[in-house]
């Protein structure tokens, strides 16, 4: 396993509670993100250093480009479909869960354009966070699958470059599951444990003492994840202050520390995809901590060798 010490850059000076959910869109060579708890979908020129915000009256949990123009959005309160930045959102479903306990976390399209959303519940209580997927190909009315489900938070969707892995994560218990995916039967079987990762000791902090590697002992657990080219996973570890990257048969082939204890999800972009975009959370962080790590809830950036996966497209 290999500890990668290279530079991270941030995209902007901007600030933002909890960033998920980014993506580069190629066609408009930008790159976005929602702010959870700050209510925000976000855009970054990441050339010029500008992000332009739009405010949402309830939590956007994940976003994707559409075919025709505009976003997908997965809100606490439904799915909508924005046709432009800033313009009218359609309600296009809602998703069989209580808002009051559950809204939507992490999520994205797959190869066919159909949008997965994984939710969270927020008390910890129920394992009541799942997995769906809602087909709204051909101009057909929205139809809504649950692929999984006995989650506390649903993280960490992606896809392997042939699309016949899926992945998929449950936070808290510190776990990335894995499937066979059939794509056009839009059906998960033959579940494995990809990871079990150890579990957070009850008596950690984030300054704790650190290992010879500059890193915390706690591993942290994983949050929002991306795929590259070789079919590598990239898992966002929270509370762990790195980005892990594993190979297809569940290696541990490098980490990349980042100067935020709590990374939440990377994407792939720039013109040659070997850009590694990173949101981070300053969200309910203690003084000390964030006065440690300043970066913490900026949107950071890294180059690597191997380009990623590019983003799935919605279809409607």
């Amino acid at each position: 396993m290999m500890q990668q010490q290279q530079q991270w850059n941030t995209v902007s000076p901007d600030f933002f509670e909890l960033g998920e959910s980014p993506f580069w869109h190629p066609l408009e060579q930008a790159l976005y993100w929602v702010d959870i708890p700050g209510k925000k979908v976000c855009r970054a020129n990441v050339y010029m250093g500008t992000v332009d915000t739009w405010d949402m009256p309830t939590e956007p949990g994940c976003i994707a480009p559409a075919t025709t123009g505009g976003l997908v959005i997965a809100r606490r309160d439904g799915v909508f479909r924005a046709r432009d930045w800033g313009g009218d959102l359609e309600l296009l479903t809602t998703l069989p869960y209580d808002t009051a306990a559950v809204r939507a976390n992490d999520g994205k399209c797959d190869a066919l354009g159909r949008f997965w959303v994984g939710t969270i519940d927020e008390p910890k209580a129920n394992r009541a966070a799942a997995l769906f997927s809602i087909d709204c190909r051909n101009g057909r009315a929205p139809m809504v699958q649950q692929h999984a489900g006995d989650a506390l938070t649903g993280n960490g969707l992606g896809w392997s470059p042939d699309g016949r892995t899926a992945y998929w994560s449950d936070t808290p218990n510190h776990i990335i599951h894995a499937w066979d995916f059939d794509v056009d039967a839009n059906a998960l079987t033959a579940h494995r444990i990809f990871q079990q990762l150890p579990p957070k000791p009850a008596d950690w902090q984030w300054d704790a003492p650190r290992c010879d590697n500059g890193l915390p002992p706690y591993r942290g657990r994983p949050d929002g994840a991306a795929v590259d080219m070789e079919g590598n996973y990239y898992a966002a570890m929270f509370e762990g202050q790195r980005i892990s990257k594993f190979a297809p048969d569940g290696r541990l082939l490098a980490e990349y520390p980042t100067p935020a204890v709590c990374p939440t999800m990377a994407c792939f972009g720039g013109e040659d995809r070997k850009t590694l975009y990173v949101t981070t959370a300053r969200y309910k962080r203690s003084a000390a901590e964030l006065a440690a790590f300043p970066q913490s809830g900026c949107v950071l950036s890294l180059r690597v060798d191997v380009p990623g996966l590019p983003v799935n497209f919605f279809a409607d």
